[in-house]
């Protein structure tokens, strides 16, 4: 697809019936190309109305909704995961033109932290930035609970207009503008040989980009489906796709 910017992949064109994430084994849990645009607007909003913006940085750590292991100890892949939370803030704040950190250190300073409410008190980002969890509910009622305002944000697109070279990926050394990544998941996408229904299973952390790449952007921009465990058409990690060789151009 001609994508320039991210926000393009979730754009109200791409709205159709089409499945772009499924977690294997549990259809019930799955999100079809409108939900998923749709869920990145509201997301996309949220967050704005928290604060975020051109510029901003987000932090967002990438466990399941439920964890039963403790932050910092977090395997490869943990099962269930990248929930969809994660999917739609990475969009979200892609949309906006901020920046997305995944697995920030604990005492990063970031202007939005999304991550698991049993973690949250396991974080210092700063006085100023905006905590936000998903599962819980929280039980400190400064942490916003995802799940319980994004729904009644407004399911339209945020009007902001981002450009391709705004920085949209760091990993705290590097960083990737929107431009560099999607030209990425393009050639990962020809390489691969993906095509409208083929699945793409992230098994690497999202704190690499080349598992951002291939795991996330990569099928969106095919018009396949992420998908969670089982058995698929392309894994990144865990034995497929080494995401170290996904090569990603940065700024």
């Amino acid at each position: 697809m001609d994508a320039t910017v991210i926000g393009d992949l979730v754009a109200p064109a791409r709205r159709s019936d089409g499945l772009a994430y499924r977690v294997a084994g549990d259809p019930a849990r799955s999100h079809t190309d409108d939900s998923v645009c749709t869920s990145t607007w509201k997301t996309a909003n949220l967050l704005r109305l928290y604060g975020v913006h051109e510029g901003s940085e987000v932090g967002i750590v990438d466990a399941p909704k439920h964890p039963d292991f403790d932050p910092g100890t977090t395997p490869s892949r943990a099962d269930g995961t990248p929930v969809p939370e994660v999917v739609f803030t990475f969009l979200g704040a892609a949309l906006l033109g901020a920046t997305v950190r995944f697995d920030p250190p604990r005492n990063c300073a970031v202007d939005a932290l999304v991550g698991p409410a049993a973690w949250m008190d396991a974080y210092e980002p700063g006085a100023a930035c905006t905590t936000i969890a998903y599962g819980g509910p929280p039980e400190d009622p400064d942490v916003v609970h995802f799940e319980s305002e994004v729904w009644s944000e407004t399911p339209i697109a945020p009007p902001e207009t981002v450009e391709p070279d705004a920085t949209v990926l760091t990993t705290g050394e590097n960083s990737v503008d929107h431009r560099r990544l999607l030209q990425a998941a393009e050639t990962f996408v020809d390489r691969q040989n993906l095509a409208a229904g083929d699945t793409v299973t992230p098994d690497a952390p999202l704190s690499e980009p080349g598992s951002v790449v291939g795991g996330i952007l990569a099928p969106l921009v095919a018009g396949g489906t992420i998908q969670v465990g089982g058995e698929a058409t392309v894994t990144i990690g865990g034995g497929g796709v080494d995401p170290e060789s996904v090569r990603v151009g940065t700024q």
